[in-house]
Formats: C-alpha cells, sequence, structure tokens
C-alpha cells in the first residue's frame, strides 16, 4: 500500500518521540536515540522508508544550519583568547590521531594512500553533540579539561570545512590511479578558493546594511525568512558550484560572527537546526547496511576496539603534553573517543566524488555509527571498572574549575535612558551586555565602541545567548512599559539569581514593578525635573542652599507618599484622600523649613547640587 507524506511525518515524529527520550532517560544521549529511531524505521528495521537518498539530501540541511550557527560563534576575539589550546591542541589532536589510523588503514587494511588520508581525517574527528552533551551532564565543561575538549571539538569543527575543501585533490589522486583525468579536479579546486574570496569580500560590504534594513522592519517573521534565506541561499550558490552546501553556511556564519544580528539569528536558527539534524541521524540510521556487520562482527569488533584504543591513546599523551590534571586525563581521553557526526558528510561527500566505492562506504558509516554507540558503554565501563578499581581520587569533585568571563551586566534597551547607564559602565570598567531592537539605535552606538546585541530583549532565548543565568543585574530601561514588565516577569521566573533595576515610565509602570518587588525602580523624568525646579527658584532669587534643600524635601516626602499611597491602591477614595493629606503635610513641611531658615544664618553656595 502506498504511504502519503502525511504518514511518513507521523512516522518519523512518532519514532523520534519514543526513542530519542528512552536513550536520553539511559543515558545514551540524544544523538543515538535518533540513530536508533532511524535503524528502526529503515530497510533493516520495520522498512517504514524505502527512499532512505532521496530523504539524505533534504536532511543535510540539518548539516547545513548547523555550520551556519558554528561559523556565527567563531569570532576573532573568541578564537585569539583561546588560540593556543584551539589551534595547538586541536590541530595535534586531528594530525595525531589522522596519521596513526592512516597508518593503520594503509599497512593494516591495505588501502590507497587516498583512502587511507580519508579515513584518518573521519576518524580523527569526535562527536560534538555526544562529548558535550557527557562533559554539561558530568558539570566538567567548565574546568580546565573540558575546556580542552571544547577546544579540540571548535578546532575539528573548524579543520571539517578544510577537510571538505581538501576532498577534490583526493579525487585527483584516485583519478590518476584509474587513469582519468584530473583537469576537472583541478577547475573544480579553483572553484572553491575563488567563491571563499568573492563570498568573504561581498559578505563584509553587504550582509550587515541588508540585515539593518530587514530588522527596522520590525517584522520577527520576515527577519526568520531572511535568516533562513541566507543560509539556504548560501548553500544553493555553493551546489550549484560543485562545492558543500555546508561550507557556504558556515562562511555565512562567519561573515556574521561579531555582528549584532548574532543572537537574533541563532534563536531564528536553531529549531529549524536541531529538527532537520534529528532528521539527518535518522537518515543515517536507515542507511546502514546492519547485514555487512552481522556477517563479519569480528571485523567490525576489531575495528571499533583498534579505533577505541587508538584515539584514547593518543588523547592520553595530548593531555599529558598540554598539563591537564592528571586525574582527569582518562575522562578526556575517553570522552573524546567516539567518531563524530561530520564523518558521515566526509564520507558522502567523498562517495560523490569517488575517492571511496559504496561498499567501502557502507562500512565506514557502520564503524562511525558503531563507536557512537558504544560511547555510552565505554563512558559507564570507565565508571565501573577504572574509577572504582584505578583511580583512587574522586572525580566527583572537581576543583579547577574555569569561571565563565560573562559580562556582569546586561542593559535591555539603549535609548537615552539606557545609554547614561551605558557610559557610566563604560567610564569605569564595568562590562556590560547591551540588547536594542532599533537597528539605527544599534548602528549608531556600535561606531562609538559599544558591544550592542540585535534583539527583543523580552524572548528567553536571547536573554540566555546574553548570558542572564551568569550575570548580575539586569538594567530595564525599555521605552515601552508593557514591555518592560513582561521583561521583569520573564527574569523573575527563569533567573533568580538576577538583580533588577527598572526604569519607569509613570505611577502605574512603578505600582505594577513594586508588585513584582523589584530591587531598584527610577522614574525617568523624576531627578531631571527636581533639578530644573531648584534652578527655577534660585533663578528668583532664592539662595543656593533653600533651593537644593527645597528639592530635597520635596524628593524625600515624594518618595514617602508613593509608598503610602501604594498601600492604598485598591482603594480609590482613601488614595484621594490620602495624596491631599500629603500635599497639605508638604506645605506645612516647607513652611516649618522656611522659618528656621529665616532665622538662621544665610548660605548659598552656587555649586551645590540636588543629591
Amino acid at each position: 500500500m502506498a504511504h502519503t507524506v502525511l504518514f511518513y511525518i507521523v512516522s518519523f515524529l512518532a519514532a523520534a518521540l519514543v526513542c530519542v527520550p528512552l536513550c536520553k532517560r539511559l543515558g545514551f544521549g540524544s544523538v543515538l536515540g535518533y540513530l536508533v529511531a532511524g535503524v528502526l524505521m529503515g530497510p533493516f528495521g520495520f522498512a517504514v522508508f524505502d527512499g532512505v537518498e532521496d530523504l539524505m539530501h533534504m536532511s543535510e540541511f540539518g548539516v547545513v544550519f548547523l555550520m551556519f550557527l558554528i561559523g556565527l560563534e567563531l569570532e576573532p576575539k573568541k578564537l585569539w583568547e583561546m588560540r593556543v589550546s584551539i589551534f595547538g591542541l586541536g590541530t595535534l589532536q586531528v594530525l595525531l590521531v589522522g596519521f596513526l589510523v592512516f597508518l593503520i588503514s594503509y599497512f593494516l587494511y591495505s588501502q590507497t594512500a587516498s583512502v587511507s588520508v580519508l579515513v584518518g581525517m573521519c576518524m580523527a574527528l569526535s562527536s560534538t553533540a555526544m562529548a558535550l552533551q557527557i562533559l554539561n551532564e558530568r558539570r566538567l565543561l567548565n574546568t580546565h579539561s573540558g575546556r580542552s575538549a571544547f577546544s579540540i571539538l571548535l578546532f575539528q569543527d573548524i579543520a571539517v570545512i578544510a577537510m571538505i575543501a581538501i576532498l577534490p585533490l583526493l579525487a585527483i589522486s584516485e583519478a590518476v590511479i584509474a587513469g582519468e583525468s584530473s583537469s576537472e579536479s583541478w577547475i573544480h579546486f579553483a572553484k572553491v578558493a575563488g567563491t571563499l574570496i568573492v563570498t568573504i569580500v561581498g559578505g563584509r560590504l553587504l550582509l550587515r546594511p541588508l540585515l539593518r534594513r530587514i530588522a527596522s522592519l520590525h517584522l520577527r517573521e520576515i527577519f526568520t525568512a531572511f535568516a533562513l534565506f541566507l543560509v539556504v541561499g548560501m548553500s544553493f550558490i555553493m551546489q550549484q558550484l560543485d562545492i558543500s552546501m555546508a561550507l557556504g553556511a558556515f562562511m555565512a556564519g562567519v561573515l556574521l560572527a561579531d555582528s549584532e544580528y548574532r543572537h537574533a539569528l541563532e534563536s531564528d536558527i536553531e529549531p529549524f537546526k536541531g529538527l532537520l539534524m534529528g532528521l539527518f541521524f535518522m537518515t543515517v540510521g536507515m542507511s546502514i547496511d546492519f547485514t555487512q556487520v552481522l556477517k563479519r562482527p569480528l571485523f567490525f569488533g576489531g575495528m571499533v576496539v583498534i579505533l577505541f584504543a587508538t584515539k584514547i591513546f593518543a588523547h592520553i599523551l595530548l593531555g599529558r603534553l598540554f598539563k591537564i590534571p592528571r586525574r582527569h586525563v582518562p575522562f578526556f581521553a575517553v570522552v573524546l573517543s567516539q567518531v563524530g557526526e561530520f564523518a558521515f558528510v566526509l564520507l558522502g561527500a567523498a562517495a560523490g566524488l569517488r575517492i571511496i566505492d559504496f561498499e567501502t562506504n557502507q562500512v565506514l558509516m557502520a564503524l562511525v555509527a558503531l563507536t557512537m554507540l558504544m560511547t555510552p558503554i565505554v563512558v559507564i565501563l570507565y565508571d565501573k571498572v577504572y574509577v572504582r578499581y584505578f583511580d583512587c581520587a574522586n572525580t566527583s569533585v572537581d576543583p579547577d574549575v574555569v569561571e565563565p568571563e560573562d559580562a556582569p551586566v546586561i542593559i535591555a534597551g539603549f535609548g537615552r535612558f539606557g545609554q547614561i547607564v551605558g557610559r557610566l559602565l563604560y567610564a569605569n570598567r564595568v562590562k556590560a551586555v547591551v540588547m536594542d531592537y532599533e537597528p539605527t539605535q544599534i548602528e549608531l552606538v556600535r561606531r562609538f565602541g559599544f558591544k550592542v546585541r540585535y534583539g527583543d530583549a523580552t524572548r528567553l532565548d536571547l536573554l540566555e545567548a546574553a548570558g542572564a543565568r551568569t550575570a548580575q543585574i539586569l538594567v530595564v530601561a525599555i521605552d515601552d512599559a508593557d514591555a518592560s514588565i513582561r521583561l521583569v516577569d520573564i527574569a523573575k521566573e527563569n533567573f533568580p539569581q538576577l538583580k533588577i533595576y527598572v526604569r519607569a515610565r509613570n505611577m502605574a509602570h512603578v505600582y505594577a514593578l513594586m508588585d513584582r518587588k523589584v530591587e531598584v525602580i527610577e522614574r525617568e523624568l523624576f531627578d531631571s525635573s527636581l533639578r530644573l525646579g531648584a534652578s527655577v527658584l534660585k533663578g528668583l532669587g532664592w539662595p543656593a542652599y533653600r533651593s537644593v534643600q527645597a528639592a530635597n524635601i520635596f524628593r524625600d516626602h515624594n518618595l514617602q507618599m508613593i509608598q503610602d499611597l501604594y498601600q492604598r491602591r485598591d482603594n480609590q477614595d482613601e488614595m484621594v484622600a490620602k495624596a491631599k493629606q500629603a500635599r497639605d503635610d508638604l506645605e506645612k513641611m516647607f513652611m516649618k523649613e522656611n522659618e528656621y531658615l529665616n532665622q538662621s544664618e544665610s548660605w548659598d553656595s552656587e555649586h551645590h547640587e540636588v543629591t
């Protein structure tokens, strides 16, 4: 019976909803869950879907979106701060593991040099999704060993681009071996270099002004549509030139890595990336030929053991070389011992360039999937065997914690009010992350050296991206009172550690903020109005001291009156009566103060100001 598209969608979602939560609950991770779901859906499971190759083309956009987000994270400043661990440790890891696997493939399994280089590149990679999840679950990401593992993963993400770019050179070698012409491969390689140059120059000149124009419309759906158009459009251009779509998406991300629109782009692309990456892993699971594994279990088992042993050995050497704490080196080596998801991408591209034949491709893809399947088991063995019998130290306690370097202050809204706060902090060298939703305002203040991010601060995902979980103070300087209240509610609910300082538009806004027990409330015109009032009294001939004193008395009385009226805000009659009484009390207070000042010695200071 022919199935409809709706049937396939329901089947995929059902398989993901069953397998992914189950694997995550068992501690195996979401990636393994998607792979298992794909196996069950594929020809070696329930055979729900047969057109795996067609589905793989669509699911590749998951990798495309992932590469775009990786590019967005690669700010030049961030790369420079981690340059030793990224480009030192990361480079040595890829070269050392790749070289060891090359030797094994070339001498032990008698593969050609080009195929052995490809195998070495693929097996040197680790699973970013799986490794980071394990580190996060154990709260080790901010340790020295966790940062080192992250540096390797980050460099591998960069190295994948170079690996994709040099695949045509391997194709040239295979073509020469086969006696075929290599001129087309050299033309392909030239296209890669030329397109990269055009993309970098054109993107730097055009992307930011175009994004500013789109953002000025204040239509989130149009901004999201442009983000999708940017990623898919770059991928389409690369595809037309027979270049990897992932390479185009990565370049688009790097060009916008230092842009104020980065967080907004990340939050808009992330849902699409997550769904399509899940579909990608499911199609990978569907495409694995388990008949080969069952026919040659010893062959595949031996390759898995050799690969794990090789990578763990290499990682232990690197851990000692880069002075990772000795008791953390074994876990550091284990957590990166599997082969990463980008190996699927490299193998698919290599098959398209005819570097490897179909049978070899199936064997290698099965091997990659098996290492990912085995990683949770290897981690369990580490916990149950190594930690219990060989490691005397308690690895659950880690004194080598590296604190995140996030800004202590977030300023939401950078108009006239927020700018004054930001300039004061900047002058005193206090770091602050600034968020604003007006593109013209962002462009203006960016020229003066402020680090401003585009986005609606009332969006939880953007607040998290701005560092709300580690910040100390949130300054709410948004013009819209309703948006201000929404932001306070979101911050109170999700970031209880944040102290909230708010600009209040009017008394109704003040009372709403008092209901929410906001730490500091500042009425935007109150102090400036008081200063102007004091200047008016002074201009009428009042002594400077009496002018300032009158303003200070009014300020203290007004703040007390607000507290009293707040307690009676539900009873209009009491509020009116209290307001009239407050005016009478203030008049009597001024009369007593003036009598005292008339009897005392006159004192006038032109330089005294309202406190």
